[in-house]
């Protein structure tokens, strides 16, 4: 049910790929909301779907693929309704992105001032010279050192960590409502990969905008987010807040991939690894998807896809163990 702080509902989203090799089932009616402040985390294996639920949030779903059905509603305007004219319009403003890679998300032909200010340009209508001094005081928010004269540099002359910074700088130019931050210290070395992770919480509090963090890493979920959802294949098993999902796991799969995380205190043991491998999305298991892997599997699960249960206050499990 959708609470009056709510910015954004994902409802029932279907995305398919439809290959020469058969029809890709990326998302498969994944259903949840995201609201005004907290950091909202979506976690799973590589695959399971965590990225293209970005892409679809944000209209940039890339043939062969295609959204089936569902809504993205924010602040209760429906965004698979919209244009690509009101789209465009919408990115950049209301929504922002951060890639996991900056090096291809900066154009190496254009200095760092110039993209940081060119969301400035476009959706606020400020002068070059105002959107200029904008970006450079942007990069000094985002802790670069010497923000004027590194806006003057080309990406390739600064370092990952610091186009990393410069690409968090381009999506909070014109303090969005939402910023999607899909993996975007995977690249990162483990010092650089802790700054950011301090900064984007920082300007978060500060700037009060909303974050969809993507992370196949539950470290980060547990330090970052307020809110987490667990995919698997294609679909939300689990949702709940960070504190339940680590000290009370529901979903058969949180269980195991809980287990799964290496601890300092059990150091020389093997790790309790999930058996099996992640289906593939063309040809996916009937009912539950992770049946196949699941000690508590029944019949059921083969046959029937489990519905969400709601096991306590925003605490909801898709398992026919709780059905």
């Amino acid at each position: 049910m959708e609470r009056e702080n709510t910015l954004l509902v994902v409802e029932s989203l279907q995305t398919q790929f439809f290959t020469y090799g058969g029809v890709v089932k990326a998302l498969d009616g994944i259903s949840f909301e995201i609201l005004n402040g907290e950091i909202f985390g979506l976690v799973g294996e590589s695959g399971c779907g965590k990225s293209v639920t970005a892409a679809s949030i944000i209209g940039l779903v890339q043939k062969p693929g295609k959204i089936i059905s569902g809504k993205v509603l924010l602040e209760g305007e429906d965004l698979l309704q919209k244009s690509d004219r009101e789209m465009n319009r919408i990115r950049g403003s209301r929504i922002s992105i951060i890639s996991q890679d900056p090096t291809s998300a900066l154009n190496p032909l254009f200095k760092i001032g110039y993209q940081v200010s060119e969301p400035m340009i476009y959706h606020q209508g400020m002068k070059k010279k105002q959107a200029w001094k904008g970006a450079a005081k942007m990069l000094h928010q985002m802790g670069i050192p010497d923000s004027s004269g590194k806006a003057r540099n080309y990406p390739h002359e600064l370092s990952g960590g610091m186009r990393q910074r410069a690409l968090i700088a381009m999506a909070l130019s014109c303090s969005p409502s939402l910023l999607i931050a899909d993996e975007p210290t995977t690249n990162l070395d483990v010092t650089i990969e802790r700054q950011i992770l301090n900064l984007v919480r920082e300007l978060q509090q500060n700037f009060g905008t909303s974050v969809l963090w993507i992370t196949h890493d539950m470290a980060v979920i547990a330090e970052m987010c307020d809110r987490v959802a667990v995919m698997y294949a294609g679909n939300i098993v689990e949702l709940a807040d960070v504190r339940s999902i680590f000290k009370n796991p529901k979903h058969p799969y949180t269980v195991r991939l809980l287990k799964a995380i290496p601890l300092s205190e059990v150091s020389g043991k093997e790790l309790d690894e999930i058996p099996g491998a992640v289906p593939r999305l063309i040809n996916p298991p009937s009912g539950c998807r992770f049946h196949p892997r699941c000690q508590e599997a029944m019949t059921v699960c083969k046959e029937d896809k489990p519905e969400g249960v709601d096991l306590a206050s925003g605490h909801m499990v898709a398992c026919h163990l709780y059905s």
